[in-house]
């Protein structure tokens, strides 16, 4: 029988409404007892003095590349990136090679990541065999093996019938279907957000009407069959108001913000010099949807933050910006940068912050865990909200390097990610 005992720490647990002093004791990987002081003589001791005790916190947008693009990350690494990141679980997106478009490949995922035995890894399957937006793939197998939620993450669910059908067929399985929204004829070969930035570098622009054009489609589908549809890195003002006002209908839509589309602008291709770091897809927006996507979060309109954690060569990144790959690694900068945009300058409350990390992903997706109660998974994220540091990709765990944060200083980072019981990483004290 294995015990763990955090003694010292400030659990804030938003699922019970906690913020106070409390030791939790660990039995079996399970929550045993929550109390102002735990005798526990055969348990071993982990001191969280000074740090914040939390429910694990949940990416539910990763791409781990495995299988088929390991040069780029893999299960293990993307799992060792995850819990330094403070991540106990990561939902990895189906757009491997294969595609994870069937139970085997399904299964296979679940294997790597428990061999890998960090971060829980829950598999995305496919909406349509082979990404390729034409016939559903083998979306009850795959519920049936594992897989947590449905998308053709990297592509939109192009034709209106099929995501129609998605959304039905995946009622039976009580899972969401995840939308990369945006309509393919107006984004082109657009390579940043349309506007007065791109003009002046002779960029080609994805206007952000190629973002709003396909939310709002998305969620009139939604209403129209009563499927759970949640969409995925939302960047855009028009987006934002179209998923507020079906939520005002009573529609089943829920979605994400990623850190940097809520942390930089479109400016900061320009600033940085062409630096590929800055591309991705959606691409970072002006200061109106940035603003407009803040008070998304701020005014819970947002329901969790995501990573879309993109990891790629860096031979891939060093061609021209017009040539090089969208995408950015997030997994290990993602709570210092959005503790340090949101709770430190925007005065979200603490426990709305571990909230949007950890109790709504686990809701929405529909997750064990996001909870601190008696009986749940021990996983759990500790958090020193003092520690400054530098974001320096050279310690990175990921595989891949490719972050626009590189250099930033920032304060608030995990301490320690407990999964299942057990610590599986802890903070080197430097």
């Amino acid at each position: 029988m294995s015990r763990l005992l955090i003694k010292h720490g400030r659990v804030v647990d938003p699922s019970q409404r906690l913020d106070e002093g409390l030791w939790v004791l660990i039995v079996d990987g399970k929550v045993a007892r929550l109390a102002e002081r735990i005798d526990d003589r055969e348990a071993e001791v982990l001191d969280a003095t000074g740090l914040v005790v939390a429910p694990g916190f949940v990416d539910v947008h990763t791409h781990l590349r495995e299988p088929g693009f390991e040069y780029k990350e893999t299960i293990a690494t993307g799992s060792a990136a995850a819990v330094a990141g403070g991540f106990t679980a990561v939902c990895c997106m189906p757009n491997t090679q294969p595609v994870n478009d069937t139970a085997a490949v399904t299964e296979f995922i679940r294997g790597r990541g428990a061999e890998a035995g960090l971060a829980r890894v829950y598999p995305i399957g496919a909406v349509s065999k082979g990404l390729q937006g034409e016939e559903l793939a083998e979306i009850g197998e795959m519920a049936r093996s594992g897989a947590v939620a449905f998308s053709d993450d990297g592509k939109p669910v192009r034709n209106a019938y099929l995501m129609r059908r998605a959304l039905e067929y995946a009622q039976l399985f009580d899972v969401p279907i995840v939308d990369h929204c945006e309509d393919p004829d107006l984004a082109g070969k657009g390579v940043m957000h349309e506007g007065a930035v791109a003009t002046r570098l002779g960029l080609r622009g994805i206007p952000a009407a190629a973002e709003e054009v396909a939310v709002a489609r998305d969620v009139l589908l939604a209403e129209l069959t009563g499927g759970r549809l949640h969409v995925a890195h939302l960047s855009t003002r028009g987006g934002l108001d179209r998923v507020r006002e079906a939520k005002g209908r009573g529609v089943a839509v829920t979605c994400e913000a990623t850190p940097h589309h809520l942390a930089l602008t479109d400016r900061a291709v320009a600033e940085s010099e062409y630096d590929t770091d800055t591309k991705m897809n959606p691409p970072l927006r002006s200061e109106d949807h940035v603003a407009a996507l803040l008070d998304g979060v701020l005014d819970g309109t947002v329901d969790c933050l995501a990573t879309d954690h993109a990891p790629h060569h860096a031979d891939e990144k060093v061609l021209e910006f017009d040539l090089a790959p969208f995408g950015i690694v997030g997994l290990e900068t993602a709570v210092p940068v959005t503790y340090d945009l949101l709770v430190r300058r925007h005065k979200l409350p603490l426990r709305r912050f571990v909230s949007l990390w950890s109790c709504n992903p686990a809701r929405v997706f529909r997750l064990g865990g996001g909870t601190l109660k008696v009986g749940s998974p021990a996983d759990i994220t500790l958090l020193d909200l003092e520690a400054r540091l530098t974001v320096n990709p050279d310690r990175f765990r990921s595989r891949s390097r490719n972050t626009p944060f590189a250099g930033q200083r920032l304060k608030g980072w995990p301490a320690v990610t407990v999964v299942g019981g057990k610590v599986a990483w802890r903070r080197e004290r430097r």
